[in-house]
């Protein structure tokens, strides 16, 4: 696989950050603080794939996080009215309904003509008032949860001992490696993904070419709600707790993850990779605060100054790319 320039700089960033950190606190170099990272960054390395799909589109989707808590609060609803305890049935019945939402914000960026921004913005706030009003705004507990949230959400992959007791890598990494893997077969071994590639690029074009651009929307928005539910079901299970307006307001985070892995907001471009990178280095830097003695507070600050550094950097090579093919179309003649 080979590195992009940008991630080079996020790969170099994490190792030169991290060893700082360990500097100062060398308890930071551990198994277990990879595995931590591993299972906090869970819900957000799902979500990144559905917004990088989206992103490739030339659309942005700043619903996602209403759609996961819609869903996984749903379902949980559901569950506990019908007195199941499948996580197979959480799972499911919350990526469907993640699903139907992701659609309704397909068909009216489609039919509306209006920035998917202005449409997901609006959407965000209709799906949680339509689950406060239809549903309800009860918190669960862990106590009323079915006893299966809680055995998936602290379940472990591996177990390795050490001087702190028994630590492991958290189930949740099964989902997130599966929905990586999905997400690269569709992006460059199936006509979607180089559909929707091609119409983040040029609409125009792709229509020249056959590619239909709603149908690669209703894919691309449908597939974010699926990974949106996936997402809510599993971190609900991790706190093993529904709270009815928990991760409302998260969803910056994982765009400017994405932004900050180099994928462009203009479409057409970004990398799974860089995304991922994205998405670790802010955790990194949420996580390691306490290490630094650092107040929460410096985590925005951090993730600013590299979003402002990303954004530059894109900028300018973007700028040079243009200055060079334009000498070309100079030098041709």
């Amino acid at each position: 696989m080979r590195i992009e320039r940008s991630e080079g700089i996020l790969l170099g960033i994490i190792l030169i950050y991290a060893v700082a950190v360990a500097l100062v606190n060398p308890a930071f170099l551990s198994i277990e603080t990879v595995f931590d990272l591993v299972r906090t960054s869970s819900r957000d390395l799902i979500l990144v794939m559905g917004l990088l799909l989206i992103m490739l589109s030339g659309g942005i989707d700043i619903s996602f996080m209403a759609m996961a808590l819609v869903s996984s609060y749903c379902a949980t609803a559901a569950m506990m009215q019908l007195g199941l305890s499948s996580i197979g049935f959480l799972l499911i019945f919350a990526m469907l309904i993640g699903v139907v939402m992701g659609l309704f914000n397909a068909l009216l960026i489609s039919w509306l003509k209006l920035p998917p921004f202005i449409i997901t913005l609006g959407t965000m706030n209709l799906f949680h008032g339509l689950m406060a009003t239809l549903v309800g705004t009860r918190t669960f507990g862990g106590g009323m949860l079915p006893p299966s949230f809680n055995a998936f959400g602290s379940g472990n992959l591996i177990e390795l001992e050490s001087e702190y007791g028994i630590i492991g890598l958290s189930l949740s990494v099964i989902p997130v490696v599966l929905v990586i893997v999905l997400t690269w077969f569709i992006i460059y071994k199936t006509m979607l993904g180089r559909g929707i590639v091609a119409i983040g690029n040029s609409e125009e074009a792709a229509l020249r070419l056959g590619f239909r651009p709603l149908l690669l929307r209703l894919f691309a928005y449908g597939y974010i709600g699926a990974l949106a539910g996936l997402a809510g079901s599993i971190y609900i299970c991790q706190v093993n707790a529904v709270y009815p307006d928990k991760m409302i307001g998260e969803e910056l985070m994982v765009v400017a993850g994405a932004v900050i892995g180099g994928t462009s907001i203009s479409g057409g471009k970004g990398r799974i990779f860089g995304a991922l990178l994205g998405i670790i280095i802010i955790y990194l830097l949420k996580s390691t605060l306490i290490f630094l003695g650092l107040s929460a507070s410096w985590n925005n600050l951090f993730v600013g100054i590299i979003l402002v550094l990303s954004l530059s950097f894109t900028a300018w090579q973007e700028k040079r790319r243009n200055e060079r093919h334009l000498l070309f179309k100079i030098e041709s003649r």
